[in-house]
């Protein structure tokens, strides 16, 4: 058996990944084994909310207070599930060949 053959490890379910992702911003990342990606969302979601704090107004909501980190969290949450998805689907056919 080559190495190009070799089974690879099954992925995450993709549902289970949304949740971590939702709960634990960046983490959805490290179960799709992309921990740079990870640490680089949560990177930006600190700057651009600490950016849009600094930005608004004192009248405007929290929300419109942090919406920069809030965007990025959101952004996140749906590329985590996403690629969750890809790998657990050409998984899933990788297994049929």
């Amino acid at each position: 058996m080559s190495p190009l053959e070799a089974k690879q490890p099954q992925p995450w379910h993709p549902y289970l990944v949304l949740l971590v992702a939702i709960i634990l911003p960046g983490v959805g990342q490290v179960l799709n084994n992309a921990p740079m990606r990870g640490l680089t969302m949560v990177f930006f979601m600190l700057v651009l909310g600490v950016v849009t704090f600094q930005l608004a107004s004192p009248d405007v909501s929290v929300i419109g207070q942090f919406a920069g980190g809030i965007f990025i969290y959101a952004l996140s949450v749906i590329d985590a599930y996403l690629w969750a998805k890809v790998r657990y689907q050409v998984y899933k056919h990788s297994a049929l060949i």
